[in-house]
């Protein structure tokens, strides 16, 4: 056990060397630093959704659906779906409400051919975009 500990000590320290001798390349990487006054738990306490589509081709209005989980949304919060048309995200009639865990399954049928890009918003979050091409 002391060995580990002492494996683990060295390998901070380290870290911490390394990152202290390349601090010019720390602040040009391309990860965003968080905003003054704001720190890691209160970025990690932001409300987040995930979407994830389960087909990436369909047939014009074949169903599929858009699922994901809430993170640091109340369950029962509800989402919607939108498309993006033009330059504007259109709100689609797909709505519902997170369950328990934060989870969600919409049923989604397009009828737009090409490539449709969605998202799910929804508790202050937006997803990220979901791509899918209708035939």
């Amino acid at each position: 056990m002391e060995r580990f500990r002492r494996a683990s000590a060295a390998a901070l320290l380290t870290a911490l060397a390394l990152a202290g001798a390349a601090g010019g390349a720390v602040a040009s990487s391309d990860v965003p630093a968080p905003p003054s006054g704001q720190s890691a738990e209160d970025l990690m306490a932001r409300p987040a959704l995930s979407a994830h589509a389960t087909a990436r081709t369909v047939a014009a209005w074949e169903e599929f659906r858009v699922h994901g989980y809430a993170r640091n949304i109340g369950s029962g919060t509800p989402v919607t779906l939108q498309q993006k048309q033009g330059r504007r995200w259109v709100a689609l009639p797909a709505t519902m409400r997170t369950a328990a865990g934060g989870g969600y399954s919409l049923r989604v049928k397009l009828g737009i051919k090409g490539e449709n890009s969605l998202r799910i918003v929804g508790g202050g979050a937006v997803s990220p975009v979901v791509l899918t091409t209708v035939h």
